[in-house]
């Protein structure tokens, strides 16, 4: 299955550049998730349509680093860079933990799972239906990964050393409406 979209791994990635790009540092204290990320989302412009989606994609990522890469230690720090425009929206993250180390295994997990799925084959599906490692706990199941890689349409990127990750997604253009005049 070519077409299957996968968590890419390169250092030299377009997203990874910072320029004109704001930026956060904040402590990883899991119980913030939510304010941190709207203290990031503040900056998108109302004119996206789906900026609920875009809120819980950036929270996913936070959550990411502030559980997975930081194990929710405070006196760790996640560095967010992210930038907004009507067309496209990007954030890279990056916190102090080991990093995600199991990424061609995840892209293989994902590449069956989806394949169960074009096949409509629902019984060996139980078996992609949550990917694990031996640190996930109970409330993991790589479902964040499998919504991010569907919802950045311009990638998810992680660098070579696994803690830092960039993502975009492109929003489609508006095409200019015909007014109707509600004078009749």
């Amino acid at each position: 299955m070519d077409d299957v979209k996968q968590i890419l791994q390169d250092d030299n990635h377009e997203l990874f550049s910072k320029e004109d790009m704001f930026s956060k540092e904040f402590p990883s204290d899991y119980r913030q998730i939510r304010y941190f990320t709207l203290m990031i989302v503040q900056k998108a412009p109302p004119e996206i349509k789906e900026i609920n989606l875009l809120e819980q994609q950036i929270s996913e990522i936070i959550k990411n680093a502030v559980k997975h890469g930081n194990k929710s230690d405070p006196d760790k720090i996640i560095k967010v860079w992210y930038t907004f425009t009507t067309e496209e929206a990007r954030i890279i993250v990056e916190d102090e933990g080991k990093g995600f180390q199991n990424i061609d295994k995840w892209n293989a997990f994902n590449v069956e799972r989806q394949a169960c799925l074009s096949k409509e084959d629902y019984i060996k599906l139980a078996d992609y239906v949550a990917y694990r490692t031996e640190e996930s706990d109970d409330n993991d199941g790589g479902n964040a990964m499998f919504a991010a890689v569907e919802y950045w349409n311009e990638g998810v990127v992680f660098k070579s050393g696994g803690n830092i990750v960039a993502v975009g997604k492109k929003f489609p253009k508006k095409h200019p409406g015909i007014e109707v005049s509600e004078a009749l």
